[in-house]
């Protein structure tokens, strides 16, 4: 008898176990968001940049609003003024005759609902990729695709690096930043492995150019965003804000960056 009452009581308990939690999340007044990388690819004009503008939104909103009729300009260190103009309410704004100058510092001015947004940047280089190699007994388990792909650090320069790399098979991108403190003037490689890589599938290669300010921001963001960030109990990052502020009203700060690089693409198919 004592069985059967025990065994109804642990039937019963495990029955009442699933109770939906309603998590109430806060919610908080948009922040404009200011995707402001100006990319020049080499062997291009560069004439050719876009702004993009939007606004944060609730943590479950499938859809991000984009900020619109906003005024965007930037100004070179020659007074040159390089207006942007947004694409049928798209919160993209683009420019075409932007002219990209290595080493030259910009402004960039946002108005937007009577609030002025700015941040300043210098465009930097970005050394030629070498040579790329395959290497499939990568991984732990000896059975991944693995690509390097090498380049030759310029000597006696402070350098910074940003990489992008984007295949067929996968969604978002692997980004990766680094620095030469201790690679200065020799030939070093990104490295990017994937376990689903299978032979002819397309590899897009981005490494861009970088400020040490911008380094330091994508940095933290990487950490934060890692697979050693913690878990859901652990204490939440503190918000990493770029380089963009506004001068209006600082309370209500901006997220996102301005960036200007150079910037060397190639595509490789996996052998």
């Amino acid at each position: 008898m004592k069985k059967n009452i025990v065994i109804i009581i642990f039937l019963s308990l495990c029955f009442t176990c699933e109770d939906v939690i309603d998590v109430n999340l806060n919610e908080v007044e948009p922040r404009l968001v200011i995707e402001a990388s100006i990319n020049w690819y080499k062997n291009t004009t560069g004439n050719e940049q876009s702004v993009k503008l939007s606004l944060s939104a609730p943590f479950y909103d499938e859809t991000i609003p984009p900020a619109n009729n906003a005024i965007v300009q930037i100004i070179d260190n020659n007074g040159t003024t390089f207006n942007f103009i947004e694409e049928n309410n798209s919160g993209i704004y683009r420019n075409f005759d932007f002219i990209p100058v290595i080493d030259a510092e910009y402004q960039l001015f946002i108005n937007y609902e009577d609030e002025v947004y700015t941040a300043t940047e210098t465009l930097k280089s970005v050394v030629p990729i070498d040579y790329i190699e395959q290497n499939n007994d990568g991984g732990f388990t000896g059975d991944e695709i693995e690509v390097k792909v090498y380049f030759t650090d310029p000597l006696n320069i402070d350098n910074y690096y940003f990489f992008e790399y984007s295949t067929n098979i996968s969604n978002p991108p692997s980004l990766d930043v680094a620095e030469d403190e201790f690679i200065d003037g020799n030939q070093i490689f990104g490295f990017y492995s994937d376990e689903d890589l299978e032979s002819g599938d397309e590899l897009t290669i981005k490494h861009f150019g970088i400020s040490n300010q911008f380094y330091e921001y994508m940095y933290l963001l990487l950490q934060q965003g890692s697979d050693d960030g913690g878990g859901p109990f652990e204490t939440q990052p503190a918000t990493v804000r770029g380089n963009c502020v506004n001068i209006t009203n600082e309370d209500n700060y901006p997220f996102g960056y301005f960036r200007l690089s150079e910037v060397v693409e190639e595509n490789y198919i996996i052998e």
